[in-house]
């Protein structure tokens, strides 16, 4: 079986969470949270427009270091959510600060149903990686944790992810 690492970042509700989970449970992969040196203070409200600050500039927060070498896996499964229609800043800064060459990645977002171009800018970020088993999974259009994706289009892309790795 060819080796996998999980690796996600999840700020609000746990929503990206809650996905890389499942496919951690299913797969057994190793699994590493990406968290920013300097937590995100203030209301949802404050956030969401720092956020939106930190998109349309490119910022790149500094984040913890992960006990996980993306060299010594075949797959990685990267996880976000979508912030202003793209990727959170802390995984811009994951997934600049690697080399993504001959790696295989499998994205996985998460929206309130505004995906926006995250998988597109995900493949841009990462140049010579081979990109499968994409997933755009959309929770409620209110920042709550509802799953409107149906279990079973999550379930069918997490088995079609345990027979890549097989």
């Amino acid at each position: 079986m060819a080796k996998m690492l999980i690796v996600y970042y999840s700020w609000s509700n746990g929503n990206t969470k809650r996905i890389a989970q499942m496919l951690q449970k299913a797969t057994g992969a190793d699994m590493a949270e990406i968290e920013t040196v300097e937590e995100y203070k203030g209301s949802h409200q404050d956030v969401v427009e720092q956020g939106k600050r930190e998109v349309d500039s490119g910022f790149m927060p500094e984040i913890k270091q992960l006990p996980y070498n993306i060299g010594d896996y075949d797959y990685i499964a990267v996880g976000t959510p979508t912030w202003w229609y793209t990727t959170a800043p802390a995984v811009l800064t994951y997934l600049s600060g690697n080399d993504w060459t001959s790696k295989t990645v499998i994205p996985f977002m998460t929206n309130g149903g505004w995906p926006g171009h995250v998988i597109r800018d995900m493949k841009k970020l990462c140049k010579g990686a081979k990109f499968v088993c994409e997933a755009e999974i959309q929770f409620d259009s209110s920042g709550g944790a509802h799953l409107e994706t149906p279990e079973a289009e999550i379930s069918k892309w997490i088995e079609n992810v345990k027979n890549i790795i097989i």
